[in-house]
């Protein structure tokens, strides 16, 4: 493979299980508070006024390209703006606090399905700004939404669980399982139509991410989780971008999750990337999965973990270099410079 492939084109093929040069690479989380452009930019700003606003959302999404050098760009929002523009009343108190937690079937059937190019308008606005100011460069545009089971886990609940148990999510399961249905459906209709309408507006590749999928077993997956997923990459065009899936801390769901109709399956730090390539590298490309608390450690112990995973991964259809798991805030920025670096390194393969 020729080394002149430009960042578009080896992210793409990358996904898609096609020859590159050497693994592309980009971060979960890559614009955000441990970059002091971020929070010079954010000082003051409520974070859903953040997202809503185009001009300042649009240089966040720029920032890890001229301070860590990335070579693809995940444009900046959150996976509950969507939501508010069903009709959620909702606020960041750090994390989504739900003012009316859903219990009841009325509260499911009051979730708007309007156009999200209406609902959510300058989510599109930023990224036709972005793809705009990306293409002359050649640099890939992500675009992203969370997956039903997860939004769930949080709109049941109300907030976030520091347990990390989401017990009330998994109460209506048992207890009351046709509403938690239709609730999974409705966000599932939810997310094909606001993922279509990013790719639309630039998208390039979507990241689905179902950070919680993980406290379900493989049988549950399958239940309540799968059927959704599918549903979702069915309704994708996803020959105009390809679809990526993530899940957290679920070296157990690794080989069901394939089964989802991903195009790239995201691990997390506690799956072995070289048993997954065994397992199902064949069917799907893989994404990961550097435990991001590495990133503190020195230069020469990420460059080296840069080449253990790659290599890990290598038997795999296709590679993308990223986290487990999203950029914590306290991360120091050479470390997130380090990890770009040294994929950036790698001998061409």
């Amino acid at each position: 493979m020729s080394a002149s492939l430009d960042p578009t084109q080896r992210l793409l093929r990358a996904c898609r299980g096609e020859p590159v040069d050497r693994p592309p690479v980009w971060l979960m989380r890559q614009a955000g508070r441990y970059l002091p452009e971020y929070r010079a930019l954010r000082a003051g700003i409520p974070f859903l006024a953040m997202c809503r606003d185009v001009e300042r959302a649009v240089e966040v999404s720029l920032q890890p390209v001229s301070a860590v050098g990335t070579e693809a760009v995940i444009f900046f929002s959150d996976i509950f703006v969507p939501v508010a523009g069903m009709g959620v009343a909702l606020e960041f108190a750090p994390g989504p606090v739900i003012a009316d937690p859903i219990r009841r079937t009325a509260q499911v059937e009051a979730l708007a399905l309007a156009d999200p190019r209406e609902t959510v308008p300058y989510v599109f606005e930023i990224l036709r700004r972005l793809r705009a100011e990306l293409e002359p460069r050649r640099l890939p545009l992500l675009g992203f939404a969370g997956a039903p089971f997860t939004l769930a886990c949080y709109l049941v609940r109300g907030k976030g669980d520091p347990e990390r148990r989401y017990e009330e999510p998994r109460a209506l399961m048992r207890d009351d399982p046709a509403l938690m249905r239709a609730l999974l459906e409705r966000l599932a209709e939810m997310t094909i139509g606001y993922l279509n309408a990013q790719i639309e507006a630039g998208a390039q590749a979507v990241q689905l991410f179902d950070t919680w999928a993980g406290l379900l077993s493989e049988t549950e997956y399958r239940e309540w989780i799968l059927p959704g997923v599918r549903r979702i990459a069915e309704g994708l065009r996803r020959d105009q971008a390809p679809f990526i899936l993530f899940a957290s801390d679920a070296p157990h769901l690794v080989e069901v999750m394939a089964e989802s109709g991903c195009d790239v399956l995201s691990i997390g730090a506690s799956t072995d990337i070289a048993e997954a390539a065994r397992r199902v590298g064949g069917r799907v490309s893989l994404q990961g999965n550097l435990d991001p608390a590495e990133l503190a450690r020195p230069r020469e112990h990420v460059f080296a973990r840069v080449r253990e995973i790659a290599a890990a991964a290598a038997p795999a259809r296709g590679h993308v270099l990223n986290l487990g798991h999203g950029v914590t805030p306290e991360t120091p920025v050479e470390g997130v410079r380090a990890f770009v670096e040294a994929a950036k390194s790698l001998a061409p393969g």
